[in-house]
This record gives C-alpha cells, sequence and structure tokens, in this order.
C-alpha cells in the first residue's frame, strides 16, 4: 500500500502549546485549515523607536523558545514603552509566549495581555490575530474545567450557525473545534446547525464543520456526513464530506459509502467515494469496488478509476488476483491497460510474471502488450526476461517497446543488452532506436561503441 500524507489534526497544525491535547491524526490527501493566528513575529521595523532594542532581544527569546523571558521581555515593552510603536503587538506576543509555556496560571495571564490589547490599542496590527488565540487559549482552558472560558467558547460557537461570516470566520471554527475539544456530545449538535445552512456566504465554514465532524470517527459522525454529501447545496463542500468519510473507520461508513456509489449520478463525487472505499481495509470496501468494475451500467471511466483504486490505494494480495482474474472479461482495451497499470504497482514476482505473460500474448491487441511491456520493465522484471523476450519476438513493435523498457532501467545488463541489438541486430531500424537510447547514457563502453560506429562502416 502507498505512503499517504497525514494531514495532522486541527490543533497542531495551529500550533498547539507544549501538553495540550490534540485530535487524531487523519491520513488523507487533502486541505488542511489555515493557521488562525501569528507564530512568528515580525523582524523590528522602526529602529528610532525606544522599544526598538528591547523588542529585537524579545524577538529572539520567543524564536529561540525560552518563552518565559520573551513573555516578560514583551510586557516590559507595553508597561515601560506604552506611546512606542511596538506597544499594541507586543502585548499580544507576550500573549502567545504565555499560551506555549501552556501552564493554567500562563493561560490565564495571556489572556489579561490580551485584553489589554483590546482595550488600550484596538487599531493593533496582530488585533485579528489576537481574537483566535483567545478562543483558543479559552478552550484549552474550559478543556481544564474552567466553566467561565467553557461559556465563552460555547458563545463563540453558536455564532456560527448564524449570520454570515466574515474576517472572523477563522474564530468561529477555532470556536468550534474547541468546543469539540471540551465536549463532543456537546458540540455535534452545534456542527448540524452550521452543516444545516444553505447560505452561500457559509459555505467555507461548513466545509470546515465538515472536517472537525471527521475527527469523532464513529457512527453518528458518520451520518452527519453522509447527510452532507447527499444535500449540501455546494459540490465542493459534499464531495469534502464524502472524502472524510472514507476516513471514519467502522463497517457503518463502508456502508454509507456504497449507499453514495449506488444513489449518486454525479460522477465526480462517485470518484471521491472510490477514493475513500479505497482507505478502507477488509472484505466489504474491496468487494464493493470490485462490484463497480462487473457492473453493466457503470461507466467506464468509473470502471477505470475502482482498477486505479485496487491496485495503486488498497493493494491487497486479494485485489491483485481480482484484477488478473477480471482482465480478460473487460472488452475495452483502455480499461484493460488501466489493471495492467495497477498490476504493476504490486512488489509480487508472480504479478511481474503475468504482465510478461501478457506482453507475450498474441491474442491480445498490440497496444495492450506494449503497456504491459512497458509497465513490466516499470515493475523491476529481471533484465534477463526482457532480453530474453526481445530475441524470441518477431514483431518490430513489440520489440522497440523492449528496447524502450531496457533504456529506462540503469542496471548494466540493460546497456550489454542495448549494445548486443545496436551491434547485431538485423532490423536496422531498430539498430538506430538503441543506438539513441544508449546516446542518453554516461558510459565508456557506449562510448567506445560510438566510436566504432562512426569509423566502421560494417558493423
Amino acid at each position: 500500500m502507498p505512503t499517504f500524507l497525514m494531514v495532522m489534526s486541527f490543533l497542531m497544525l495551529m500550533g498547539a502549546p507544549h501538553g495540550i491535547a490534540s485530535m487524531p491524526n487523519v491520513a488523507a490527501i487533502a486541505p488542511t485549515p489555515a493557521q488562525p493566528f501569528a507564530t512568528q513575529p515580525p523582524a523590528a521595523m522602526f529602529p528610532g523607536d525606544s522599544a526598538d532594542s528591547l523588542y529585537r532581544v524579545a524577538r529572539k527569546a520567543l524564536n529561540d523558545g525560552d518563552y518565559r523571558r520573551a513573555a516578560t521581555l514583551f510586557g516590559r515593552i507595553a508597561d515601560d514603552y506604552p506611546s512606542s510603536r511596538y506597544a499594541g503587538d507586543a502585548l499580544y506576543w507576550q500573549a502567545f509566549a504565555l499560551y506555549r509555556r501552556g501552564g493554567s496560571g500562563d493561560l490565564h495571564s495571556a489572556l489579561d495581555a490580551l485584553d489589554a490589547q483590546r482595550s488600550k490599542y484596538p487599531s493593533a496590527a496582530t488585533h485579528g490575530d489576537a481574537a483566535a488565540l483567545t478562543t483558543r487559549i479559552n478552550g484549552e482552558l474550559a478543556r481544564r474545567g474552567d466553566p467561565r472560558a467553557g461559556m465563552h467558547v460555547a458563545a463563540g460557537a453558536d455564532s456560527a450557525t448564524r449570520g454570515c461570516p466574515s474576517d472572523d470566520d477563522d474564530m468561529r471554527v477555532a470556536a468550534l473545534n474547541a468546543l469539540m475539544q471540551m465536549d463532543a456530545q456537546e458540540a455535534l449538535p452545534v456542527l448540524r446547525k452550521v452543516l444545516a445552512r444553505r447560505d452561500a456566504c457559509s459555505e467555507a465554514l461548513r466545509k470546515k464543520a465538515v472536517f472537525i465532524v471527521a475527527q469523532k470517527e464513529d457512527t453518528e459522525s458518520a451520518d452527519i456526513l453522509l447527510s452532507v454529501a447527499r444535500s449540501d447545496p455546494s459540490t465542493d463542500v459534499r464531495e469534502s464530506a464524502v472524502f472524510w468519510l472514507g476516513q471514519v473507520s467502522g463497517e457503518r461508513s463502508v456502508a454509507l459509502l456504497d449507499s453514495i456509489l449506488m444513489s449518486s449520478k454525479d460522477e465526480n463525487l462517485q470518484d471521491k467515494a472510490i477514493f475513500a472505499l479505497s482507505q478502507h481495509g477488509g472484505d466489504r470496501a474491496g468487494r464493493i469496488l470490485r462490484d463497480l468494475i462487473t457492473a453493466p451500467n457503470t461507466s467506464d471511466d468509473i470502471k477505470s478509476r475502482a482498477i486505479f483504486a485496487l491496485g495503486h490505494y488498497r493493494g491487497e494480495p486479494s485485489d491483485f488476483t481480482y484484477l488478473r482474474d477480471v482482465f480478460p472479461k473487460l472488452d475495452k482495451a483502455e480499461l484493460q491497460e488501466q489493471v495492467i497499470q495497477s498490476m504493476a504497482q504490486s512488489d509480487d514476482p508472480g504479478n511481474r510474471r503475468w504482465l510478461l505473460g501478457v506482453a507475450e500474448d498474441a491474442h491480445q491487441d498490440v497496444e495492450v502488450r506494449k503497456k504491459a511491456l512497458f509497465w513490466a520493465g516499470q515493475g523491476g522484471v529481471p533484465i534477463a526476461d526482457l532480453a530474453s523476450m526481445y530475441d524470441r519476438m518477431t514483431d518490430g513493435a513489440l520489440k522497440e517497446q523492449v528496447i524502450f523498457a531496457l533504456s529506462q532501467r540503469d542496471e548494466r545488463e540493460a546497456t550489454d543488452k542495448l549494445i548486443d541489438i545496436a551491434r547485431h541486430d538485423r532490423n536496422i531500424e531498430l539498430r538506430k532506436k538503441a543506438i539513441f537510447w544508449l546516446g542518453q547514457r554516461d558510459d565508456p563502453r557506449v562510448r567506445k561503441l560510438l566510436e566504432e560506429l562512426i569509423n566502421n562502416d560494417s558493423i
């Protein structure tokens, strides 16, 4: 099975402090939520400012991870130089340093610094970052049992169920996520309300809510995702719901993905469901994908994607056995070629021999045989097998394909066979092909051959 990019949990992506719990990791290929607040102070910009030197030292302490010292120094800027151009943002960076320390007392002190910024410096450049950081800190305090912080989180999450998101969209998402961390059962009804919205301006918020719901990974979250996949007015949100449904473990999510495949006529949505199913191990998910390939009403494009998913994403032995068996039953060369490409993803020597068998099968279409040769070469079949096949073949187009397959391999034996073809093949065109590909290699034996060819007309 290929290794997929790990989509890190929402909190980790947003820079959670040491010791703060994060949501489960999710294996997938998907866009991740944006970072909601600044995490690195900009370089000093006001050399004539009275607090410039202090800001530089404080910034270095923060970048070095010395959060205690950084919080103290940034706090001094606001206390000792309240008129400094650095003062307003210094309160934010003081709060951020305290947040990174992560103690309960530090978090309360961070909220005090953010309150001071809000009242004294409402036009600070980090004003928007401060709102998101406030939500994050309240969420962590609520998770530790602080009821007042919990009220702030609940109010922020509830705001996502009404009105059009604007610049505070990230803050709403952070509030929803924090509520989920506090109490998943309390969060799901709020998330349902967000996902029930149908106004165009909430599309981005609904898509992020889908991500948060998927992290619960249980039957209820799977049912919510199915509802979104079937009813949300946005194609993008529906496809996102199907994608994340693939990350919810269990047979329930497999059954729901099957229902999407059977009920939807949207091939883009079906494609997402195929990928989602390919993320599930086990017989049932594999059987659903296999049935798609032979279903009479399935389009060739969907069949091709199901074949791809079996070989490239699942890659279980039973999947490759099925692909070998279904290959002669497929009536389209394009589908057979997709099987060949998928079979090449296997490291099983038996599957590589199967590819060579297709290449040598005179009953197959020549283009299909050429594809089998190419993917056999890419899959690492022994050079000796390719060389032996070249000697047995009579079809010029297939022999040329073997030459190309040899040219893509770095082994010394591949160069040896190409040199042999260039020297001895009776077909002048095939000799020219071998010489062309040899010319791409930095090998003293090749230079010697080329010199001989230039100087000896009898070769």
